[in-house]
């Protein structure tokens, strides 16, 4: 394993804390589908969250690393996942985005994009 992908996973682990820290439960990790993956599934009450997670050396190009394409494969991921889980179908559904800098506690930005 590289060190980007130490880095990555870390980043993962932190967002995951942040989220239990606000009462999410987490669903999924580093989901994978032929059409994409999504790095965090997370559930609270009614609300599922799909979440990408974002490291980078500032917020601002943590921010600006998640393009559209991205956006879309992970929509479509989420498609996905719900084909396989239909309990799951009629819960609220929102896309989050958790930004990991250095030597910073991770940034949640809930309903950062919708597919």
């Amino acid at each position: 394993m590289g060190s980007a992908d130490r880095r990555g996973r870390k980043a993962e682990r932190l967002a995951a804390w942040l989220l239990m820290l606000k009462g999410y439960r987490i669903l999924a990790r580093r989901f994978a589908s032929p059409v994409g993956e999504i790095d965090l599934i997370a559930r609270r009450g009614d609300l599922l969250l799909f979440v990408e997670v974002k490291r980078r050396d500032s917020l601002e190009t943590a921010a600006a690393a998640l393009r559209p394409a991205q956006q879309r494969r992970i929509g479509r991921a989420a498609e996905a996942f719900l084909r396989d889980r239909p309990e799951l179908a009629a819960l609220r559904l929102r896309f989050d985005l958790v930004l990991v800098t250095p030597g910073r506690l991770p940034r949640h930005l809930p309903d950062a994009w919708r597919p």
